[in-house]
């Protein structure tokens, strides 16, 4: 039986704040490290010994070339590399791929193995402020399994951004999507929140923000984009938009939706969500919860256009 057999609905784990994270190890050796992604971003586990991969002229190297898997092309990414392990040609033999969705794309990484799934709420993600400090961090958080082991979860956006950029947003697109655009007084003079924990997708929104002339702020987690909210009581209501990731530590969007639209100063702010999970489960779960739109991120130098929009069918 596959280790991603048995996984809760998507749904049912947002309303707890939590999460399901596939656990896989990227080298036998002894001391190798666990590492970690939401299993919503999984499709299978492959051997790759069955399958034989064609390579890709002038490729970066760490996209080692594609697969064909039920008559689709996907590229593979040498995960280990990027960590800077190398495997020993007996490991490649016995390695697996991981097939991945990463913003409607299907991508394979190259792991050792599979270890097993595991629950957890997003409080029990942390995200020291070691991981932050400098722009080519490789992790964005952790977690302990059962037996007090360090699980590590990787920024996939940035190894994505690397090695395959026309994968991710093109930041140069903003400015004339909105040049044409009649931008709300309430967006000009306020400034918009973000809730967003992946660096590099900072950095993309920051880009965006900064070539549309409009203010923004950035929270590292959910969890500090709700407490600011909080803190600012009555004055919330001058917040022209928040955007919200789904995937943070300590509170996930789907929790943050669910909290400002319980509060009386939020209740209808609009909120749009930013994230790499486009599955139509995630969609309709930010729908039900009161979300105002969704975009993900492949597609975030639409977001202006789409805060505007969503402003103008918000009666604040």
């Amino acid at each position: 039986m596959s280790v991603l057999d048995n996984v809760d609905a998507s749904t049912n784990l947002a309303k707890n704040n939590e999460l399901q994270l596939l656990v896989f190890r990227v080298s036998e050796k002894g001391e190798s490290a666990y590492y970690a992604i939401n299993v919503f971003k999984t499709r299978e586990v492959v051997e790759a010994k069955n399958h034989y991969i064609t390579q890709i002229p002038s490729a970066h190297p760490l996209l080692e070339g594609t697969i064909i898997l039920r008559e689709l092309q996907i590229p593979i990414l040498n995960l280990p590399q990027w960590l800077g392990i190398e495997l020993t040609p007996k490991e490649i033999q016995k390695s697996n791929i991981l097939i991945c969705d990463f913003n409607g794309i299907t991508i394979g990484l190259r792991i050792m193995s599979a270890y097993r799934v595991i629950k957890k709420n997003w409080n029990e993600m942390h995200a020291p402020d070691s991981y932050r400090l400098k722009n080519d961090g490789l992790v964005m958080n952790d977690t302990r399994l059962e037996d007090g082991s360090l699980c590590l979860i990787l920024d996939y956006e940035k190894f994505l951004a690397e090695v395959i950029p026309q994968a991710m947003v093109n930041v140069q697109e903003s400015p004339e999507n909105i040049k044409d655009l009649t931008i709300p007084e309430r967006l000009k003079n306020g400034t918009v929140l973000i809730a967003e924990d992946s660096k590099t997708a900072q950095r993309h929104l920051t880009q965006i923000f900064k070539h549309s002339n409009i203010n923004m702020k950035i929270f590292d987690n959910g969890k500090k984009l709700v407490d600011y909210i909080q803190e600012l009581g009555e004055r919330a209501i001058y917040i022209p938009a928040v955007i919200t990731d789904i995937e943070m530590p300590e509170m996930s969007g789907f929790t943050v939706i669910k909290t400002l639209r319980d509060s009386p100063y939020a209740k209808d702010l609009p909120i749009i969500v930013n994230s790499s999970m486009t599955g139509n489960n995630n969609k309709r779960e930010a729908e039900v919860l009161g979300a105002s739109a969704f975009i993900d991120k492949t597609k975030s130098h639409d977001v202006i256009p789409l805060i505007i929009e969503t402003m103008n069918n918000h009666s604040i």
